[in-house]
């Protein structure tokens, strides 16, 4: 498969901090990343970095070719970046539909095919933002992100803090989204195990540094491995 996203040698932070430098990694067309790592070890300043929500130091971003690292953050969406913040950023003084026909771009990924995906989503259609729970908020992000029709999908702990029966709901519509609509994802998640089941690679960071990558199926059969790296307990 041909590369979709290729980062060199990037270095970025907030302000004159630098928190990630000299990261390298490739996703290709289709395919989903899971990025694991301790907290603070910068996932989610890489994360917000290709999104275009820090500063950059050093290095490029390019997505099909095309660069991406002068470009501000609208320009990246229009250019085919969909982002899902850890802060969800949906808008809460507008309904669950007005929330997606604000954003919503031509492409296969309409506001009905959202609501198919969430079926919670489209029985609280006209609900503010302000009603609906956590887990309805962070459908609502990802459905949010979708319909602006991205090449690529960065999605920042989308299981934090939900309950069990939510974040089960949240997988299936992730794996979906992925492997059965192809959509290319980089996946950042404090649960390695429920996200390296659904991803087909996966990069560790340490100290903002790629330190390990491997198939997301290998590492997810050596937990000695993982312990290692994350410290998770078997």
């Amino acid at each position: 498969m041909a590369d979709l996203l290729r980062v060199e040698q990037l270095r970025a932070g907030y302000g004159e901090a630098v928190v990630i430098d000299g990261v390298s990694l490739t996703v290709a067309e289709g395919q989903t990343l899971a990025l694991l790592g301790r907290n603070g070890t910068g996932k989610t300043t890489l994360i917000n970095t290709l999104a275009g929500a820090t500063r950059q130091h050093g290095g490029t971003i390019t997505l099909g070719g095309a660069r991406l690292d002068r470009l501000a953050p609208h320009q990246r969406a229009a250019a085919g970046i969909g982002w899902v913040p850890q802060e969800r950023n949906i808008f809460k003084s507008l309904t669950v539909h007005e929330n997606l026909t604000a954003v919503a771009r031509a492409g296969r990924w309409t506001p009905a095919r959202a609501y198919e995906m969430f079926p919670r989503l489209a029985e609280r259609k006209g609900n503010l933002g302000t009603q609906l729970s956590g887990g309805e908020q962070q459908m609502l992000a990802v459905a949010r992100a979708l319909v602006v029709n991205p090449r690529l999908l960065l999605l920042d702990e989308p299981l934090e803090g939900l309950a069990p029966i939510i974040v089960e709901e949240l997988l299936r519509a992730i794996r979906r989204i992925t492997q059965d609509e192809g959509l290319a994802a980089i996946i950042v998640e404090q649960h390695p195990q429920a996200i390296l089941a659904i991803s087909d690679e996966a990069v560790v960071l340490d100290h903002g540094a790629v330190v390990h990558r491997d198939r997301a199926d290998a590492l997810a059969a050596q937990p000695e491995v993982l312990d290692r790296l994350l410290g998770v307990a078997r």
